[in-house]
């Protein structure tokens, strides 16, 4: 990182330290809060008295969703005003815009279309008010950016604005940004982000590289999460990789990094980042984990490409004692045996795990295995519906797999997998 953005987050982190010693000494957490602005009143506006009826605002917001759909022409406005009023907080964000408009346009559409389950809106954005420290956000930016929001709406929806849509809008807003102030003032006992050393830079492919880094401080995690990083190249972007290893004593991490596109996070790590770099972590996150409870259930476990590296984590936290009598069944998808680049043979994973039962699937041969689609294979392969599933890959494999498992009768609640954004 340059002198500007280290300074930058030194006074971050001497922030969040003295409001985390205030918050310590106040005999009332609560009126600590109020006093700092930094809870759900603090962020945005008074809190409401009554419980928030998200299926009342998702009705109206989706009533006149034409007026500011497709949400580009929104976005860009809401930049372009955010920008030019507070023109300091462009540094919170990378060079180059075009993922964080992405990023931006999909949490708007979970927004709206799960604004009925608040309970479920709000533990996702408490997730994502811890994870948003990492960039620096504070509560004054949310207000920055509701006002940036109300400009966008006036200028994309024009004459044919409606007072009732950009007030179910701000509630909205409003009530993601109360999680997030609470996701973030939970989490002022650990870092904003980890420093972390490349210890191993191993580039399996011309197009993939695993990387192997050691945290600076403890990094708290569970096998089958993800971690965000950053590059120094890059020192505003940040993508999501599955951590490849169970906690180990030693504390390293690994991650396998596929080149997804050129000038972004993932062209940093694979072709710019040798042993010895720093990166920045970013708090760990998803659901692709074993809880005990998990165990009375037969494991499906179903991967592909780089998705390899959350199953590779979980056999390894099952061999450590947690398999019990269960049993657990892999399916394993290459587009050719050359492309497994990291995993082991079938053979040779049945035999570092005996009660593996490991299924090999062919885009094309020779090799030994089962040819087809990997959603077809599985789904045809059995019964699964007793099963707890792991789905661990690319969205262009985890959505087919998710809908022909949910299709043969494994309830949604028992697959797992973490819909990870488009990388670059």
């Amino acid at each position: 990182m340059n002198t500007v953005n280290d300074t930058y987050h030194s006074l971050l982190a001497r922030h969040d330290a003295m409001r985390l010693r205030r918050r310590l000494l106040s005999p009332s957490g609560a009126g600590q809060q109020a006093a700092e602005g930094t809870g759900a009143a603090g962020a945005t506006a008074a809190a409401p008295q009554q419980p928030y009826d998200g299926a009342a605002d998702q009705r109206v917001i989706t009533d006149h969703l034409e007026l500011v759909t497709p949400f580009e022409d929104l976005i860009t406005h809401l930049y372009d005003a955010m920008f030019a009023h507070w023109p300091f907080l462009r540094r919170l964000f990378p060079e180059s815009m075009e993922f964080q408009r992405k990023h931006l346009e999909a949490i708007v559409w979970y927004l709206i279309e799960n604004l009925h389950d608040s309970g479920a809106v709000a533990a996702t954005f408490t997730r994502l008010g811890r994870d948003h420290r990492k960039l620096g956000v504070r509560p004054a930016h949310y207000r920055a950016f509701e006002a940036a929001l109300c400009e966008a709406l006036r200028r994309t929806a024009g004459p044919r604005r409606h007072e009732d849509m950009e007030r179910a809008w701000v509630r909205m807003l409003r009530f993601a940004v109360a999680a997030m102030v609470e996701g973030a003032e939970a989490a002022l006992g650990e870092p904003a982000a980890w420093q972390a050393t490349v210890t191993a830079h191993d580039l399996r492919r011309a197009d993939l590289a695993v990387l192997r880094v050691r945290p600076h401080e403890p990094y708290p995690y569970r096998a089958g999460q993800y971690a965000s990083v950053a590059s120094p190249l890059l020192p505003q972007a940040w993508r999501q990789y599955s951590l490849a290893c169970a906690p180990r004593p030693d504390g390293e991490l690994e991650f396998h990094v596929k080149l997804t596109g050129r000038g972004g996070v993932s062209e940093a790590l694979v072709a710019g980042t040798r042993v010895g770099d720093t990166l920045r972590l970013g708090p760990p996150g998803g659901t692709m984990t074993l809880d005990d409870d998990d165990l009375a259930h037969d494991l499906l476990l179903v991967t592909g490409g780089t998705g390899w590296a959350a199953v590779k984590a979980l056999l390894q936290e099952l061999a450590a004692g947690r398999v019990a009598q269960r049993s657990v069944h892999l399916f394993l998808g290459v587009r050719h045996p050359s492309a497994l680049y990291d995993a082991e043979s079938p053979s040779e994973l049945r035999r570092r795990y005996p009660w593996l039962r490991v299924t090999q699937v062919l885009g094309e041969g020779p090799g030994r295995g089962e040819y087809g689609a990997l959603a077809d294979v599985v789904a045809g392969h059995s019964d699964w519906s007793r099963h707890l599933a792991f789905v661990s890959g690319p969205p262009e494999l985890a959505g087919p797999l998710v809908a022909r498992l949910t299709a043969a009768g494994v309830p949604a609640g028992h697959i797992r997998h973490d819909p990870l954004p488009e990388r670059a």
